[in-house]
């Protein structure tokens, strides 16, 4: 029988410990907080978005970042073997817009409550308050040093998280033990974050929320993203479900030659959008451009693209110039936004970058370079988008990892 450490206590994790457990090794479990899962706690503002029931290869196309390193984790244990399992645990499940996944009760809590039952149902052994300061190769197997002691290992599964949010433990240390052991980290950059912004405008209408417009990110005539959603204005800049999207896109391109447009009005072609001004303009002929403006945006936008479009919005409707309503047009279909950066890594909902996935087999999660040590994670270079990719990615993982780390010498010949 294996001995496995499982290092963390998240997603990744308490579903390789299950794994590990179900397939008959001695798992012990070493989480740092005082308590497991604290990042679950918060994910789906509180109810926690378990993953997406997207079929197959319709899911793997919300992953952004090395999809295909994926494949077999996945195969193996899919968005429907996660559900089946927490529904068999006693948590029932319910899917809501764009296929999310969350807890019948709505409590995330339901989730890590699950698990951990899971956990204990097939032994594993919990040991919190105990953040794993190092590792080293000895004997065959590993030496641990946690918890002011020194604890040997057949095999070890780090799944220790990302960098982001480090009140929930995700504070970056598992790179380091990865380092000590020999694995090249990728530059750590944060992606589902919002994007900070150069104009003033977008700060002046803080808490406005939008919905049904067309977010598009460019550099030069090549398209990075390009859907329709929600997105809402910021004290910094711009955020929201579209925004943190759009930041998987662009994590990687120079933001000065970055083009961001938002169409206000995705449902009108251009020509069918200036008809209808045509029309307001008609019916308000004697009033002022504001008045015609409030009928098609948020009242509080009208001053804003109104001066963008150099005419204030007290203009008398009879002294807008062509110039000046094609202007109109442009800032209705295509309002633009400079990306000035990015809000900190440690607001970002995942973390890109990490372990090198070249690193390490896609098929059983173990290290190319050091056997016996496994993966499991946010901690490798892989992400989604929102919408619980992120989750089911980081227990499929863990699953693939702890189901393989389980298997005896005579077992892997």
């Amino acid at each position: 029988m294996n001995r496995i450490a499982v290092v963390g206590g998240g997603a990744a994790g308490m579903m390789a410990a299950i794994a590990a457990g179900q397939a008959g090794a001695d798992v012990t479990l070493l989480e740092g907080n005082e308590k497991l899962g604290k990042k679950i706690y918060i994910t789906g503002k509180g109810r926690c978005n378990v993953t997406n029931a997207a079929q197959g290869a319709d899911f793997l196309r919300n992953v952004s970042r090395n999809p295909r390193f994926l494949y077999s984790c996945f195969a193996a244990f899919s968005n429907e073997d996660l559900m089946r399992m927490m529904e068999d645990a006693g948590t029932p499940l319910k899917v809501e817009r764009g296929g999310r996944v969350f807890p019948a009760s709505d409590k995330a809590s339901d989730i890590t409550k699950a698990l951990e039952r899971l956990m204990r149902g097939c032994g594993v052994r919990i040991v919190l308050r105990a953040k794993v300061e190092r590792i080293a190769p000895a004997g065959g197997g590993f030496d641990l040093q946690a918890a002011g002691r020194m604890m040997y290992f057949e095999k070890v599964i780090l799944a220790c998280g990302g960098a982001s949010y480090p009140l929930t433990g995700s504070d970056g240390s598992g790179y380091a033990l990865a380092k000590s052991l020999g694995h090249t980290v990728s530059a750590l950059k944060p992606v589902l974050i919002p994007v900070v912004t150069k104009e003033d405008w977008c700060r002046d209408l803080q808490g406005l929320s939008l919905k049904n417009v067309r977010l598009t990110a460019k550099v030069g005539k090549k398209t990075l993203f390009d859907e329709l959603g929600e997105m809402l204005f910021t004290h910094f800049g711009v955020s929201g479900p579209l925004v943190l999207s759009m930041s998987c896109a662009i994590a990687e391109v120079d933001l000065e030659k970055l083009t961001i447009s938002i169409d206000m009005k995705p449902g009108l072609t251009r020509e069918q959008l200036e008809a209808r001004l045509l029309r307001d303009f008609e019916a308000h002929a004697k009033g002022k451009l504001g008045t015609v403006l409030d009928g098609l945006l948020p009242r509080s936008m009208t001053p804003v693209v109104a001066r963008l479009a150099g005419a204030p919005a007290q203009t008398p409707v009879s002294q807008v110039s062509r110039p000046q309503r094609e202007a109109l047009l442009d800032a209705l279909k295509a309002l633009p936004v400079h990306a000035a950066g990015f809000r900190p890594l440690e607001e970002a909902i995942v973390t890109r970058g990490g372990v090198n996935v070249k690193e390490i087999d896609p098929k059983t999660m173990e290290s190319k370079r050091v056997p016996g040590l496994y993966f499991a994670g946010e901690m490798m270079d892989v992400d989604a988008l929102t919408g619980g990719f992120n989750l089911q990615a980081a227990f499929s993982m863990g699953h693939c990892a702890g189901k393989n780390a389980a298997k005896t010498d005579k077992e892997e010949a």
